[in-house]
């Protein structure tokens, strides 16, 4: 039988304006990385404060009924969804053109700080429905800049280098960032809120206050990636329909997709039930900040944890067990109304630990099957996967906090102003309880159903094959 020597990938073609480097390089410098993990402070904001708080802002500030609140939160992500691949399509066209992203960074990052503001501005005296008006329009701008950051940021990993090892690395910083950014504005904006007697301006000064820490994230990373080297993949296709029709065919891609917007609507579900369970199932109101400790506080420890699990079982293996460590933490909370608060908070930590987890392996996953495909079809179109993840990522974390206020909803809650008190029927505070445990749980455990069709050793088998000095990417 004869040898044949292995086939190599077709070496990239320079795009205009970028540099190439070499596609064996396995490190990436200091300041690339945390410029990079930096622009995750940012977004951890925008993805974390308008869960958190602006729900009950408009329930028990502004008397926005429940129902109108979960459209107010719904439609301008829903809106999203359509523009984040458009954004996605354009900053691959940037991308070949310029070869870079960066501009779409900048103008994300100088729009959105203001429009966040806006969305706890609401002047005194509107009637609830004038009131969810300004919120929704200026959370429908907010959302777009956000989703105008958010594709290219997202795309960056799979282009400035071509190590699964050094994607990890990358995504366990940014991963590490993001809870930080989590912990930060998740304990840091409640305790500004309450900081003030009127809750008007308390409202104002917070988002205020977080609006330029937002600003300040992305900026810093726009700034800090100024001289980076991109790695090239050949042509991007052009057409929006050619790669929403490549994305759709992507096994892989769909099943992390489906996997990743299932557990964001449940950990959004969580995160937008945490005030209303403070309030109503621990009957402490000003205790929002310290659940929020509890549940993001220990991911920034088992951040280097779960990627020494990921080195040790592979990325999938990691992946399950940090969803089922998560859904574990959920199902105990049930039984929080007859719970001491130390163990209500410690179950809350456990589900912290799992949600590490299910931060970090599915952004590390994610430039794997897309530096998969470009090797496949030697063509890149980074910005098209990452705009229809972020797409994805922007339902999930859409439908959570509406999801929440419609199970409100549905059991009867009172909605009420800043100067009002009312008392809740029995059934409204079971479902506040439900909806900050058993939600959660079964909708990721139902994530775990679509996470089996990825086929990690096929794409670690393609990337071996593409770059064959590299370590293999993940482990089946």
């Amino acid at each position: 039988m004869g040898h044949h020597p292995r086939r190599r990938a077709a070496p990239p073609r320079r795009v205009a304006g970028t540099r190439l480097v070499s596609t064996n390089e396995h490190t990436l410098d200091r300041r690339t990385t945390l410029s990079y993990a930096l622009g995750s402070v940012g977004t951890a904001g925008f993805s974390t404060v308008p869960g958190l708080l602006l729900a009950y802002y408009l329930t028990n500030s502004l008397g926005v009924a429940a129902g109108v609140a979960a459209l107010v939160l719904l439609l301008p992500k829903l809106w999203d969804v359509v523009f984040l691949p458009i954004v996605g399509n354009l900053s691959d066209r940037s991308m070949a053109r310029r070869g870079s992203r960066r501009p779409f960074l900048l103008v994300g990052g100088l729009v959105l700080p203001p429009m966040f503001a806006l969305m706890f501005a609401v002047p005194l005296g509107l009637p609830p429905a004038a009131a969810a008006g300004w919120v929704f329009l200026a959370f429908l701008a907010a959302a777009s800049a956000f989703a105008i950051f958010q594709v290219p940021y997202i795309a960056t990993p799979a282009e400035i280098t071509s190590s699964p090892r050094a994607r990890t690395t990358l995504m366990a910083w940014r991963v590490a960032f993001l809870t930080f950014g989590i912990l930060l504005f998740g304990a840091g904006s409640p305790a500004i809120r309450d900081s003030f007697t009127d809750q008007t301006t308390g409202y104002l000064v917070m988002g205020i206050v977080v609006g330029v820490l937002i600003g300040l994230g992305m900026l810093g990373c726009w700034w800090g990636l100024r001289r980076t080297r991109v790695v090239a993949v050949s042509e991007t296709e052009r057409s929006l329909r050619t790669q929403f029709d490549v994305a759709r065919h992507n096994r892989d891609f769909v099943a992390l997709l489906g996997t990743f917007i299932m557990q964001a609507l449940a950990t959004s579900a969580m995160l937008a039930g945490a005030q209303y369970f403070a309030t109503y199932i621990l009957n402490r109101e000003q205790i929002a900040d310290v659940l929020f400790v509890c549940l993001v506080g220990p991911g920034i420890l088992f951040v280097p944890i779960w990627a020494k699990v990921s080195h040790a079982l592979g990325k999938k293996r990691g992946y399950v067990l940090a969803s089922v460590v998560f859904i574990a933490g959920a199902l105990a909370l049930l039984a929080s109304r007859s719970l001491p608060l130390i163990v209500v908070a410690a179950f809350v930590a456990v589900c912290g630990i799992g949600y590490a987890g299910m931060q970090m392996f599915p952004l590390s996953m994610l430039p794997d099957a897309i530096a998969a495909d470009a090797a496949r079809r030697n063509r890149q179109q980074a910005g098209a996967f990452t705009g229809y993840w972020t797409a994805g990522e922007t339902a999930g974390f859409a439908v959570g906090p509406a999801l929440v206020l419609s199970v409100l909803a549905l059991t009867g809650f009172v909605s009420s102003t800043a100067d009002e008190v009312v008392q809740q029927p029995e059934l409204a505070i079971t479902g506040v309880l439900l909806a900050f445990s058993l939600v959660p749980a079964v909708l990721t455990g139902l994530s775990l159903l679509l996470l089996r069709r990825y086929d990690a050793a096929g794409i670690s088998a393609t990337l071996a094959d593409a770059s064959p000095s590299l370590p293999p990417a993940t482990q089946p």
